[in-house]
């Protein structure tokens, strides 16, 4: 029984000192504190293997440096172009909304000289149309006789010259063909 008792009673007066240890000691500190590192060659600065290992092993850490920081400078590289893309991209659809809606308005300039130009040989005389139509070019013409109104159109072509007729019915049947 003696054998027993006497760790049983170290351990009984053993415990209250240490929670009185561990209360007024830094838990964090004592428990996970590490030791600094040794230096790679503490104890082996007689093995020539040793030292040419770590010599190595420095060479090598620091090209792994360098590479790591010309990786850092080619991503920022590659930022700075990326936002150079986006910005020329923004300015280039800019540009192009600015043409869409300039290509609009000239679209809507002509369309309106165009339908100002009907409506005069819409008033014009047959005659008097004929004469003019006669004497622009014939894909004008034909534009012209398929905007006008359709009564004033046969009227013009039947004041025209047979063979000016012809032609410019061909150019309305061929502009309708290509139409389609």
């Amino acid at each position: 029984m003696r054998k027993t008792g006497l760790p049983v009673i170290g351990l009984i007066l053993a415990l209250p000192a240490a929670a009185y240890g561990l209360r007024h000691a830094d838990l964090g500190a004592s428990l996970f504190a590490v030791a600094e590192a040794p230096t790679m060659l503490e104890g082996c600065g007689d093995v020539p293997e040793a030292v040419a290992l770590a010599g190595e092993l420095n060479v090598r850490a620091l090209r792994i440096e360098r590479y790591m920081e010309e990786l850092e400078n080619r991503k920022r590289e590659i930022a700075e172009a990326e936002l150079t893309l986006k910005n020329k991209l923004a300015e280039l659809k800019s540009v192009r909304d600015g043409m869409r809606s300039q290509r609009t308005v000239d679209k809507s300039a002509v369309q309106s000289d165009i339908d100002r130009l009907v409506a005069v040989y819409d008033q014009m005389k047959p005659a008097e149309a004929a004469a003019v139509i006669g004497n622009l070019p014939p894909d004008f013409a034909a534009e012209i006789l398929m905007r006008i109104q359709p009564e004033a159109g046969a009227r013009i072509i039947a004041a025209v010259a047979p063979e000016q007729a012809a032609m410019l019915t061909t150019h309305m049947g061929a502009r309708s063909a290509k139409n389609r």
